[in-house]
């Protein structure tokens, strides 16, 4: 497989900021970026009193071992037991976790950029937790590699690799990779539940779909933003504004759901009809219906 390009780490955050500016309104993106380098000051010195919590968040995952919902941010992982009303620091690492899933019980996978204190790559490629994210380990691709978004079904796994634009499929846990281009920067991407061969995927503007595994793409029409797949029936999408839509037949029509008060920042389905979302202020969000109702489940 050809390495994946890579690029210098500020160089891959002004892309970052680019990227937002496409999704957020000029309050908002201001506030994200404030956020960035007061989360980085806050790295490098590691002298700063107070812990500023979740409020740059990447993904989400629920952990089947604990119930706890996972958060993974700009500065650290972070874990919201139930019923909390906070969300706790998991150990004291502040990697920047990009791309996040959750693969098996206290069984993580991840991306990003380490932190500063650890003597590592820019890009992490692909990593791996067997203790719910206290500690990490390189599987592959460390230097070359920064996922955005991570997907998993027992051995398979799909990422958008966002430094070379590209999507990455392993049938081996992440230990080899095949490339494929898709014809736009994604924004997210999501398989379906019947076959790791269909992809959607989320660009700025609109939804494209594979059912080659990523090698041809066809328009869907429909409005961008992130996405989840949790059954063949159920497919979930919120967009820039916080509209939750729901689908379903795979993504050919489209129903209003609700609103999750914010703009996402980070989206997860853990069942047919329980979500959770992110909002760039770093609250979390649930609705049990399918994302008609939504309540606040933490705030930073």
């Amino acid at each position: 497989m050809p390495r994946p390009r890579t690029t210098p780490i500020f160089a891959r955050r002004r892309s970052r900021v680019r990227h937002l500016a496409g999704w957020l309104p000029i309050g908002l993106l201001l506030s994200v970026a404030a956020t960035l380098v007061a989360v980085r000051v806050f790295d490098v010195s590691g002298t700063q009193a107070t812990d500023p919590g979740p409020v740059h968040v990447h993904a989400l995952g629920l952990d089947p071992a604990t119930n706890f919902v996972f958060i993974a941010t700009h500065s650290g992982l972070y874990r919201l037991p139930p019923e909390a009303e906070r969300a706790e620091r998991v150990g004291d690492r502040r990697q920047d976790t990009m791309g996040f899933t959750i693969a098996a019980p206290d069984r993580f996978l991840g991306s990003g950029h380490p932190d500063l204190r650890d003597d590592l790559p820019p890009l992490l490629g692909l990593i791996e937790s067997r203790d719910a994210g206290r500690t990490w380990k390189s599987v592959s691709l460390l230097g070359e590699a920064d996922f955005h978004v991570l997907r998993v079904s027992g051995r398979h796994i799909v990422g958008y690799e966002a430094t070379g634009g590209r999507i990455l499929t392993s049938a081996d846990e992440g230990r080899n990779w095949k490339a494929q281009s898709p014809p736009r920067q994604l924004v997210d991407l999501v398989v379906s539940p019947d076959s790791s061969e269909i992809l959607l995927a989320a660009a700025e503007d609109r939804l494209i779909r594979s059912r080659d595994g990523g090698r041809t793409w066809s328009d869907r029409g429909q409005s961008g933003g992130l996405l989840a797949w949790p059954r063949r029936d159920r497919l979930y999408l919120v967009d820039p504004s916080g509209r939750t839509w729901a689908s379903f037949d795979g993504g050919g029509l489209w129903q209003p759901r609700g609103r999750i008060g914010g703009a996402p920042a980070a989206f997860l389905a853990v069942s047919a009809h329980t979500l959770y979302a992110a909002t760039h202020d770093g609250s979390i969000k649930r609705s049990s219906d399918g994302g008609g109702t939504w309540i606040t489940r933490s705030s930073p």
